[in-house]
């Protein structure tokens, strides 16, 4: 007989640490389901070292690598992470022509890969549950930034994991190869504004924030917030 599953309603918030390094201060994000203290990483950057260390620290274990793009600021940690343990990779399959072209980004940069990239291993799809331990992060689909870019949203401890579509006070590029300026609002509107108030957002770069923070107070957002949505 399986044991049921758990109840989300019941269940303590995802813990959620963020370290930050690199040339474009990107953040990596270790986050873990308190019950069983297994863990994800969230867009290994240039802090991955960090994150392998605190998850020695806090005595939890890494199951896999969520992608919410492939930027190599965003990737660039992959190696150091599968140096400490064989988990798979996630990445929407959009955005696997970026993940190839990574390493090439690497050197026109000056970024230390230390390692090649591997293939992902599985394609992320918006809609599908992803594991955190015994909680669920619902993939949402949100490209303009990037074609593939999907952001991670957990209802029940009240935050989503947003890549770089939107920033404390800004908006994610779309000047890179596949950025659609278009494209980025509709994705805010439709996934990012339409979250309750308090949700915390957790960028690629730069500090936390809230929906209601950004949809008051960000000036690309709110001159069109009075009537509708960005």
């Amino acid at each position: 007989m399986t044991a049921p599953e758990a109840d989300p309603r019941t269940l303590p918030s995802l813990e959620v640490h963020a370290y930050t390094g690199g040339a474009f201060a990107e953040n990596t994000y270790l986050v873990v389901s308190p019950g069983p203290r297994r863990a994800v990483v969230v867009d290994p950057g240039a802090a991955a070292g960090q994150v392998l260390e605190a998850a020695d620290r806090l005595g939890v274990a890494i199951d896999a690598i969520y992608l919410t793009h492939a930027h190599v600021d965003h990737v660039e940690g992959i190696p150091a992470i599968l140096d400490h343990a064989t988990i798979p990779i996630h990445l929407h399959p959009a955005d696997l022509p970026i993940y190839r072209w990574a390493e090439r980004r690497a050197v026109e940069w000056g970024i230390n890969l230390r390692g090649t990239l591997p293939t992902p291993d599985y394609e992320i799809v918006p809609g599908q549950p992803l594991p955190v331990g015994d909680h669920i992060l619902e993939v949402r689909f949100t490209p303009g930034h990037a074609p593939g870019h999907v952001m991670f949203y957990e209802k029940a401890s009240g935050l989503a994991l947003v890549g770089d579509v939107v920033f404390q006070g800004s908006i994610g590029r779309t000047d890179l190869p596949g950025g659609d300026y278009r494209q980025l609002f509709e994705s805010i509107r439709r996934e990012v504004l339409t979250l309750p108030d308090p949700t915390r957002l957790l960028s690629g770069h730069g500090p936390e924030t809230t929906v209601r923070a950004e949809r008051l107070g960000n000036p690309f957002l709110i001159s069109q917030a009075a009537g509708r949505f960005a």
